[in-house]
């Protein structure tokens, strides 16, 4: 084997470990949490994303409202998982600056995915709406902030939490570990898609964003099972930032 090969294997593997992916995380949450704390002046919850609210609210009915109560928790499961699997306290500058380029392109590809399927839609001459997968805030900032939050707490809810819960699920109904996946995969990917159309805040049913929502929790769901929590989340925030900050037309 050569050094290069075993330098990809290496990758391949230290890209899915609980310590590269919370190292990875950090930078993401501290802007997040930080841009919140700059721009939402004495009324946060106006600009948090979605899945990190709801988040906050249960973590606040449980008596547990501290602001960085949630940040602490998602680092505590990493490490805890890092230690239950007695991975070595190890971490690699390329495994990192990897990550960040498999999450970019990977981000691309749902971009290249969303307009395939917006295509279809237009053939079809239904109403496409915005292809994007946040209603879109006031200004760059603030929308750059929103657009993080989301790649890093609707992930933590939906793939970190849901996904698991789904797998473990569907095997004690004895299906085979791969269906188990799939269907792990399909169902949260539903709740994902639906859960953009819940509450006061709801965006408005339409079909093209819904379909196309739920197209995004499957490649979301895959790349947790085949690249693991860290990828995930910078790809979903990478294209959330694409498409509604690179990509968006000027007003």
């Amino acid at each position: 084997m050569t050094d290069s090969s075993h330098k990809t294997i290496d990758y391949w593997n230290d890209a899915r470990r609980p310590l590269s992916c919370l190292l990875f995380l950090i930078p993401w949450i501290a802007v997040y949490e930080a841009g919140i704390l700059m721009l939402a002046d004495s009324d946060p919850e106006r600009i948090r994303n979605g899945a990190d609210y709801w988040m906050r609210s249960l973590l606040m009915h449980a008596g547990l409202g501290q602001i960085l109560l949630l940040p602490l928790l998602v680092v505590a499961v990493f490490l805890t998982w890092h230690v239950v699997r007695k991975h070595p306290w190890q971490l690699r500058l390329d495994t990192q600056l990897g990550m960040l380029a498999e999450s970019i392109l990977l981000a691309v590809a749902l971009v290249i995915v969303g307009q395939v399927h917006q295509l279809l839609f237009v053939n079809l001459q239904t109403d496409v709406g915005d292809p994007r997968l946040l209603t879109l805030a006031t200004g760059n900032l603030t929308r750059a902030v929103s657009f993080i939050g989301a790649g890093v707490y609707e992930e933590v809810m939906f793939r970190l939490c849901l996904v698991p819960i789904a797998f473990y699920a569907f095997k004690l109904l004895e299906f085979p570990p791969k269906w188990a996946a799939v269907m792990a995969a399909g169902s949260t990917a539903f709740v994902f898609a639906l859960a953009h159309h819940v509450g006061p805040s709801a965006d408005v049913f339409n079909l093209f964003t819904f379909s196309f929502r739920a197209a995004a929790g499957m490649f979301f769901a895959g790349i947790f099972f085949l690249r693991g929590f860290g990828i995930t989340v910078g790809c979903h925030a990478a294209y959330d930032l694409l498409v509604g900050i690179v990509l968006v037309a000027p007003e």
